[in-house]
């Protein structure tokens, strides 16, 4: 249509479009019929044939029609390519150790994706509106899960406080402990240990690194998740001790069932599975 008012004629149009002037006519004629009136005045002979004021308006607004659907068009290839937007939950270890990696391979591949992350120790996780969420153990939710990694437990104390070396848990008995509140995970690792060791709690807290603070204060030992200790295992204030038998959690990515993920958030899952990888070899070498 654009071509037929800047040309003049249905031939050259044509002509340029590389159809026959009897296509064009037909296209023309169809559009006619689908707006409901003339679009072109066709004086005849030599005259140029003109916009009607309906055809002026058709134009003008198939214009918008066609920029915003080139617009779309390239959203979507975008999208495709692993652009948008990915809502990811987790967890205060997850958080230190897997996550950095994680938001750095996807900003480097995908500059303009956006990446909002929550972070909670839920007594009852829920995936809601989430795309991913990490959580140690299987939830109540609908939802598929993915293994990512056996995380073991480890003693942490002071040089001295206990013999180089694994530490078997009847040892433990009765020892001096600073810990997590209930609310963490700390209930399922104390059924972890059983009836070998009755923890002593002397503090609380879910904070990581004020355990550790206070393990270093000589308030009592920790246990606490290999990757809960990535700052720990250089620090010569520190010992890290392997258990007797040795009690772990399982590190799970969720994600919503039978929901459609988008090329982002399937990019994720498997970037967070390499890293996965990448972390257990590291815990069986440690």
């Amino acid at each position: 249509m654009a071509l037929i008012a800047e040309e003049g004629t249905f031939g050259r149009a044509a002509d340029r479009l590389g159809y026959t002037q009897s296509s064009v006519s037909q296209q023309v004629a169809a559009l006619e019929r689908a707006v409901g009136g003339v679009v072109f005045d066709r004086p005849g002979g030599p005259k140029r044939v003109r916009l009607t004021p309906l055809g002026e308006l058709v134009l003008e607004r198939g214009r918008g029609l066609l920029a915003g659907a080139d617009d779309l068009t390239a959203a979507i290839e975008r999208f495709r390519a692993g652009d948008g937007r990915i809502d990811i939950g987790t967890m205060q270890s997850v958080s230190a150790v897997v996550l950095p990696s994680l938001v750095r391979r996807l900003r480097d591949e995908h500059p303009s994706c956006e990446i909002r992350l929550s972070e909670g120790e839920p007594d009852d996780p829920r995936i809601g509106d989430l795309d991913l969420l990490f959580y140690d153990g299987p939830i109540d939710d609908d939802v598929e899960s993915l293994k990512l990694i056996d995380d073991p437990y480890l003693l942490v104390a002071r040089p001295g406080d206990f013999p180089d070396g694994p530490v078997a848990l009847a040892d433990l008995d009765d020892q001096a402990v600073v810990a997590w509140p209930a609310t963490c995970d700390q209930p399922r690792l104390e059924e972890l240990l059983g009836h070998e060791a009755r923890l002593r709690t002397v503090f609380r807290s879910a904070s990581n690194e004020v355990l550790l603070s206070m393990v270093r204060a000589g308030m009592g030992s920790a246990i606490l998740p290999w990757l809960a200790l990535a700052d720990a295992r250089s620090d010569d204030r520190l010992r890290l001790h392997r258990l007797e038998p040795e009690p772990s959690r399982e590190i799970f990515l969720h994600r919503p069932a039978g929901r459609t993920e988008s090329p982002l958030a399937v990019k994720a899952t498997r970037i967070a599975r390499e890293i996965a990888d990448d972390l257990s070899a590291q815990i069986r070498d440690s």
